[in-house]
């Protein structure tokens, strides 16, 4: 199973960064690798949200196929299908995700997490792979109200 990380990236800085999303990895990736540097994780602290657990877990859990794999662990939530499996485990400023394959949260976790909020940030520092979970809307970076040329 590949492990991922998701993490709430603050709208100001998601806005600025959608197109830059190489440079939010590496940040993310060095704040892991060093998280005895005080600017790191004071920056990191800055740019993400806590997730708050109970209304994500609520979210989550309203889908059909999802269901929590212990009761006194309402952070850890498994979702499954006919053929697939993804466990969840959400801390306050990331949630850690296992599965098979990118398609099955494709189609057991992302439409769920789409609505809860447009800017989570995932990574997969295996194989440096990441990216945003929505897709960009045509509104982000760009000022409609501006001429360019009249």
């Amino acid at each position: 199973m590949k492990e991922y990380k998701i993490y709430w990236i603050k709208e100001e800085f998601a806005r600025h960064y959608y197109y830059k999303s190489d440079i939010l990895y590496r940040f993310l990736r060095e704040f892991h690798m060093q998280k005895n540097r005080v600017d790191l994780v004071s920056q990191f602290n800055f740019i993400t949200e806590s997730f708050p657990k109970d209304t994500l877990t609520l979210q989550l859990l309203r889908q059909p196929k999802n269901r929590l794999q212990n009761e006194q662990y309402i952070d850890i939530v498994d979702i499954k299908s006919k053929h697939s499996l993804i466990s969840l485990h959400i801390e306050e400023k990331q949630i850690k995700f296992r599965c098979e394959t990118l398609q099955d949260a494709e189609t057991l976790l992302f439409p769920a997490l789409r609505q809860f909020h447009p800017f989570l940030f995932i990574i997969d520092d295996h194989y440096e792979n990441y990216g945003w979970i929505s897709p960009a809307r045509t509104s982000i970076g760009y000022n409609n109200e501006q001429v360019l040329y009249s």
